[in-house]
């Protein structure tokens, strides 16, 4: 049962102000106020030295009962979340097989230490110029980390999601700043982390979840000295700011932010040739998917002019035209939709039926077309607009695609639609496109990011703001360690790891 308040230290708390769900009849959520901040905070300190000596099976049987959990309560979570975010029952059951899913395969990746990634350089005491100490390196968990839900996934990006997952693999305590969008299916979620840490015998500040305004409380949290790492799934905008505080502070902190990203699909003309009309289908199905509100929708589509490219823009705009109206998550994300669609507009040629959804928080797939000059010339047109929107943008030749591919901003993906015959002109593609993106395609459409252990989800900025590191996947954990070395220590002292 919903309660609408925040957990802290182990105790579901209220507060003085409380914002109405918008979907939730009669349910208002405790907004955390600053002084809950810092409970939490030292809540989360005090409880780190003794979560992180945990041992990694201790840890392991925690985060398989939290995804214990979380099933107990699934039909609720569903029922809930559908309500809030306007998504599919579907849609729910899966991203939360997803989220239990994340949970489960990194409490297999601590069960063994190969993630610690351990690196011994035994003692060579006759060694000449000079002897050399006995040296032996291991990763430790950094400290309380911040996680801020993201409005598109309630449940594989927020309070359980990859980056809590992640977090409390490698012994840190979590904070969840929740997203407003989905408030009571995070407190669902926080619920089942609370029963699980009572169950593991957890210390009580280990997971702890505060919902209330991004800017206030959101703010506070990333610049509280006790804080060592945030994660963060959302806009640029946003995302830029929390960095800057975090790359401020007197204490600076790694800020992991995902960010924005077109996830360009470069079509290379032996591709055309043969399958243009499949092609353009199945970018329009990726395009349209879950209203467009994806981080790795393919909004920018791109190929040599001519017959093959009218074909596939043409099979693309029928399948689109004749789509549902589709929910969109939150009245905000339906406005900035519209405001994005309107700024194509003023700079590309419509080619859908123009037609806009008159339900409230409803949106219709828009698509657009521009040749490649005018899009290089305008930078409004390489920007992200979160939803079923995207742009084909017609290229003279083969050099002004590769000219299109040099100016690209930094991605999550990008997509080469090639046969064989295309080899060589993904040859020259490929050196520029892996400068632009973290991970590359061939074939197929980048919706639907799979959780495994060659996964990356990031990119060179702004996709991300950290290109070396991932929110998917097992090396997502690397993001919450650090290096330690020990030297000359005896036995004793080392732990069975090293």
């Amino acid at each position: 049962m919903l309660q609408g308040k925040n957990l802290i230290n182990g105790q579901w708390v209220g507060s003085e102000d409380t914002a109405a769900s918008v979907d939730l009849a009669s349910l208002s959520f405790a907004q955390a106020n600053l002084n809950q901040v810092e409970e939490a905070c030292q809540a989360a300190r005090a409880a780190f030295r003794s979560y992180s000596q945990k041992s990694r099976a201790e840890r392991a049987a925690f985060l398989n009962k939290i995804a214990d959990e979380i099933d107990v309560l699934g039909d609720q979570i569903t029922d809930i979340g559908t309500r809030e975010t306007g998504l599919p029952e579907a849609r729910l059951i899966g991203e939360r097989g997803r989220t239990t899913g994340q949970l489960r395969m990194f409490a297999g990746v601590i069960g063994s230490k190969d993630y610690l990634d351990i690196r011994i350089d035994q003692a060579l005491p006759d060694r000449q110029p000079m002897p050399r100490p006995d040296i032996r390196l291991t990763h430790r968990a950094l400290g309380p980390v911040v996680v801020f839900g993201a409005s598109n996934f309630p449940l594989a990006f927020s309070a359980a999601g990859g980056d809590t997952a992640s977090a409390l693999a490698a012994g840190c305590p979590v904070i969840v700043k929740g997203h407003s969008a989905h408030a009571g299916t995070a407190e669902l979620v926080g619920q089942a982390i609370a029963n699980a840490i009572q169950a593991c015998n957890m210390p009580r500040g280990t997971f702890q979840l505060l919902q209330g305004s991004g800017r206030k409380i959101g703010g506070a949290l990333v610049q509280h000295p006790e804080i060592t790492a945030v994660g963060f799934t959302g806009s640029t905008a946003g995302g830029r700011v929390l960095y800057d505080m975090c790359h401020s502070r007197p204490k600076p902190i790694p800020f992991y932010g995902e960010l924005g990203s077109v996830n360009p699909v470069f079509c290379l003309p032996q591709a055309m040739a043969q399958r243009a009309i499949s092609i353009g289908k199945d970018w329009a199905a990726s395009l349209s998917m879950g209203a467009g509100q994806f981080c790795t929708n393919p909004g920018v589509m791109l190929a040599i002019k001519g017959d093959s490219f009218t074909a596939l823009q043409n099979a693309a705009v029928t399948l689109l035209n004749a789509g549902p109206e589709q929910k969109m998550l939150t009245d905000s994300i339906h406005a900035s939709y519209h405001d994005g669609i309107s700024e194509l507009a003023a700079n590309a040629e419509e080619i859908t039926d123009g037609q806009r959804s008159r339900k409230p928080r409803h949106g219709r797939s828009a698509a657009f077309r521009v040749n490649a000059s005018t899009w290089l010339e305008t930078p409004a047109l390489h920007e992200e607009v979160f939803g079923a929107a995207g742009i084909f943008v017609e290229c003279d030749s083969e050099a002004q695609m590769l000219q299109v591919a040099q100016e690209l901003q930094g991605q999550l993906t990008i997509t080469l639609q090639m046969d064989q015959n295309d080899t060589t002109l993904a040859k020259e593609l490929l050196p520029i496109v892996e400068e632009k993106a973290g991970r590359i395609l061939c074939n197929g459409f980048p919706t639907g990011v799979e959780v495994s252990s060659a996964m990356m989800h990031g990119g060179p900025y702004p996709a991300s703001t950290d290109s070396r590191s991932t929110s998917v996947g097992t090396l997502a954990i690397a993001r919450w360690l650090r290096p330690l070395a020990f030297q000359n220590f005896p036995a004793s002292l080392l732990d069975a790891d090293l």
